[in-house]
């Protein structure tokens, strides 16, 4: 399909809250159109997830893939790329802990936030299947954030510490020694 232009914090449409799509759109071969574009999108950027808003689309949609295996963030669960149309998050709760978030939308910088680390999600499927799953620590936290783009919300929005937003380069030289990362 198409790798696609991502928007930067800064453009209005990122702020905006995401309309849900209807049953119609949901079937249409314009919606999987834009969902192949997304995956090869995330692709070429690299991310392991992207919501429609960053490319453009207020359409409450996002993608997520996680390759699993070892990371920054530890072992990690794979997770196959998946759609999540019309998707819910319900904390399930609320104790939190903090990582270095990133963002496609905000390249170049990293900010220490703090989620609640179990949340279920609800979502449904491209042919209308209903899908629930709990995901808990580093997964709850991508999903909170790629959900966070459906409402507006920049993980800036979610940090308490604006010290604690930093360039990529700064962080891997100076707190990789720390173990903060």
């Amino acid at each position: 399909m198409a790798v696609r232009e991502i928007l930067h914090m800064g453009h209005p449409l990122l702020r905006r809250q995401a309309r849900p799509l209807t049953d119609a759109e949901r079937a249409s071969p314009e919606l999987r159109t834009l969902v192949a574009d997304m995956e090869d999108t995330l692709e070429a950027a690299g991310g392991v997830g992207l919501a429609a808003p960053q490319i453009g689309e207020s359409i409450r949609l996002a993608i997520i893939r996680i390759p699993g295996g070892g990371s920054r963030y530890g072992e990690l669960e794979t997770v196959p790329l998946t759609v999540y149309l019309n998707p819910e998050i319900e904390v399930l709760e609320p104790e939190t802990r903090g990582f270095w978030e990133g963002c496609l939308s905000i390249p170049g910088l990293r900010g220490w936030v703090e989620r609640p680390q179990a949340v279920r999600v609800r979502w449904l499927d491209l042919e209308g299947g209903t899908h629930e799953a709990r995901h808990d620590g580093f997964l709850a936290t991508v999903f909170q954030h790629e959900f966070d783009h459906l409402d507006g919300r920049l993980y800036p929005d979610r940090m308490t510490d604006l010290t604690r937003l930093v360039f990529e380069s700064e962080l891997d030289r100076h707190l990789a020694d720390t173990g903060e990362i």
